[in-house]
C-alpha cells in the first residue's frame, strides 16, 4: 500500500507540473503555489494553492485545469482544490530551476 501511495502522490505531482498560468512560461508546481496535497486512504486528494496574485485573471482557468488533470491520475477518486493567501506567496518560494527560467538567478 505505501509503495502504491508513493506512485500515486509521484503521478500527481508530475501532472501539477503540466499545469501552467498563462503569463508565465513555468508551471505552477515549480513556481511553488501548491501548498499542500493531502491524499486520503480512499485517495481523495485535497489540494491547497495558491496565485502570483489574488486578483490573477487566469484563477479559475488555473484551479480547474489542477482539478481536472489531477482527477485524471489513475485511481485518484475525488479532488478538492482549495484556493488560499496564507502565507502570501513570493518568488522565494519557486523551485531554483524556476528562478532560472525567468531569470531570477
Amino acid at each position: 500500500m505505501n509503495n502504491e501511495f508513493l506512485q500515486t502522490e509521484e503521478a500527481i505531482v508530475a501532472m501539477l507540473k503540466t499545469v501552467y498560468d498563462p503569463e508565465i512560461p513555468v508551471n505552477v508546481y515549480d513556481l511553488g503555489l501548491i501548498y499542500k496535497v493531502d491524499i486520503d486512504e480512499e485517495k481523495n486528494v485535497r489540494i491547497d494553492m495558491t496565485l502570483t496574485a489574488p486578483n490573477c485573471p487566469a484563477a479559475d482557468f488555473i484551479l480547474e485545469d489542477v482539478r481536472m488533470k489531477v482527477e485524471a491520475v489513475d485511481g485518484v477518486n475525488n479532488v478538492e482544490v482549495n484556493l488560499v493567501f496564507e502565507p502570501e506567496w513570493d518568488k522565494d518560494m519557486m523551485t531554483e530551476e524556476a528562478k532560472l527560467e525567468l531569470g531570477f538567478l
